[in-house]
């Protein structure tokens, strides 16, 4: 049996830059960090079945790896030639279309339990590397780099994508009293509501030829360089001031981005005490990500809770990827 264990993603700056309609003519920046909210990934070869068992948010048992419906499941066992028996579990602390970048997080836990099961020592980027083949190439979502890469690496970190796609990872070099001071003052919020990002991902990648779409995508890149100075400098107020303007930027991108209950709930936030802020991941539901003035942390979570939103707590996590059993 081994089990892995995957962080997270927090998105913080440069968002959208990671997809290859982007990239691969402009190349990307980004800043994204990983959390302690973690999705777990079992497998177990039992000698007494010749199926295959899989156990996620649906049950299949079946006989072949040809035969499995989960396509990352069946797409990440193909590339490492893995055949029955075979049981693969997932559990989260997170479900699944709230922005966090569950689809990422599952890929990479599955593909560092697959290496180990096949005596590969690979390094986490390698395994991000996989998680992307396995994604964007061999299952054909239109999504980006960055939540393989956060997951499976941990910490704050900047990514820079090559024209070909490489990926070059810095981790930035922050205080413990600024990390802490950080946790203080921004806050994630449960909307309730949840959305399918690929949609709204694979609109945007068709959008990027447009003149207008691609000078916002441009400015959004020029925020996510400000938000890594920003972080640099330990200046908060900045930050939330930043993630105010990439959340106008965004939202004038797609009419897919919010809605009306969402736009509510950021305006009762700014009126509470939220600097700025943004819908996690690609947009239209999920997790609130707020940043809040320095002395109104417990006026603006009474307040987002008053409105039925969920407060999650959470702490930053500076392992990626690691096998716990």
């Amino acid at each position: 049996m081994i089990i892995t264990r995957v962080p997270f993603r927090l998105p913080l700056g440069g968002g959208a830059t990671d997809l290859p309609s982007y990239y691969s003519r402009f190349g990307g920046q980004l800043i994204t960090a990983s959390i302690n909210k973690y999705m777990y990934i079992s497998i177990n070869q039992p000698i007494t079945s010749d199926t295959i068992r899989l156990y996620y948010a649906y049950t299949e048992e079946v006989n072949t790896v040809d035969e499995i419906e989960h396509n990352i499941i069946r797409e990440s066992l193909k590339l490492h030639n893995i055949e029955p028996p075979l049981e693969i579990g997932s559990m989260a602390e997170i479900t699944a279309g709230t922005g966090m970048g569950s689809s990422s997080a599952f890929a990479v836990g599955l593909l560092a339990g697959l290496n180990i099961i096949n005596h590969r020592i690979v390094s986490p980027k390698d395994i991000a590397e996989e998680a992307c083949k396995v994604e964007i190439e061999l299952v054909g979502k239109p999504i980006g780099k960055q939540d393989q890469y956060a997951v499976a690496l941990g910490g704050i970190n900047e990514l820079q994508i090559n024209q070909d796609g490489y990926v070059n990872v810095s981790r930035l070099n922050l205080s413990g009293e600024f990390i802490r001071e950080l946790e203080n003052r921004l806050l994630i919020f449960y909307t309730h509501s949840t959305r399918d990002a690929n949609i709204v991902l694979a609109e945007q990648g068709k959008k990027i030829s447009d003149n207008e779409i691609t000078d916002k995508m441009h400015y959004i890149k020029e925020i996510g360089v400000a938000v890594k100075k920003a972080l640099i400098d330990e200046d908060i107020d900045r930050l939330g001031r930043l993630f105010d303007l990439h959340w106008k930027t965004k939202r004038s991108m797609s009419d897919l981005m919010t809605s009306g209950e969402i736009d509510n709930y950021y305006q009762v936030a700014k009126n509470s005490g939220a600097i700025g802020g943004k819908i996690m991941g690609a947009g239209g539901g999920g997790m609130l990500l707020l940043c809040c003035e320095s002395n109104r942390r417990k006026e603006l979570i009474s307040v987002m809770e008053s409105f039925g939103l969920k407060y999650m707590d959470f702490r930053f996590e500076f392992d990626g990827v690691k096998q716990i059993i």
